[in-house]
C-alpha cells in the first residue's frame, strides 16, 4: 500500500462522525437511512462519510435489491493497525560498542577546541593565531 493510501485512511478517520460510523458499523452491516437515523445530519451527509470512508477502504457498499449495505472492511482497518503497531513497536536495542566512536569523537573534538581557545595555539591552516 501506498502513502496516499495511508493520508486518505488517516484523513478518513480523523472526523467524528466518520469515526461514529465506523464504530457503529463494527456491530455489523447498514443502511444509510439506518445510520442518518443514528446521526444529527442529513442523509446525503452520511452518504458523503461513507463514500469518504469507502475510498480509504475502511468500508465497502453492496446493493441487495433497492437498498445499499454498508459494512466494515476488516481488511483495510488491518493495514491501518498493521501500520500503528509498526510505529509503537520498541527500538531494537543499541549495542554497547556502537556509540564507541562516538565517544571518542566527543573527546577529540573537546581537545581541539580546548588548543584551538589557548594563545599561540595553530589554526586550522597552520597559522599561528593572534591572541
Amino acid at each position: 500500500m501506498g502513502y496516499q493510501w495511508w493520508v486518505d485512511a488517516f484523513e478518513a478517520i480523523a472526523d467524528p462522525v466518520r469515526r461514529d460510523l465506523l464504530v457503529r458499523l463494527g456491530s455489523g452491516p447498514a443502511r444509510v437511512v439506518d445510520l442518518a437515523a443514528e446521526h444529527p445530519i442529513s442523509r446525503p451527509a452520511v452518504s458523503r462519510h461513507l463514500r469518504v470512508l469507502t475510498e480509504a477502504g475502511l468500508v465497502a457498499g453492496a446493493t441487495h435489491g433497492r437498498e445499499r449495505r454498508y459494512r466494515l472492511e476488516r481488511a483495510g482497518l488491518a493495514a491501518v493497525r498493521s501500520w500503528l503497531d509498526a510505529v509503537e513497536a520498541p527500538a531494537p536495542p543499541v549495542p554497547e560498542r556502537a556509540l564507541d566512536g562516538l565517544d571518542l569523537e566527543v573527546r577529540r573534538t573537546s581537545r581541539d577546541r580546548r588548543g584551538a581557545s589557548r594563545p599561540g595555539s595553530r589554526g586550522a591552516e597552520g597559522e599561528e593565531e593572534a591572541g
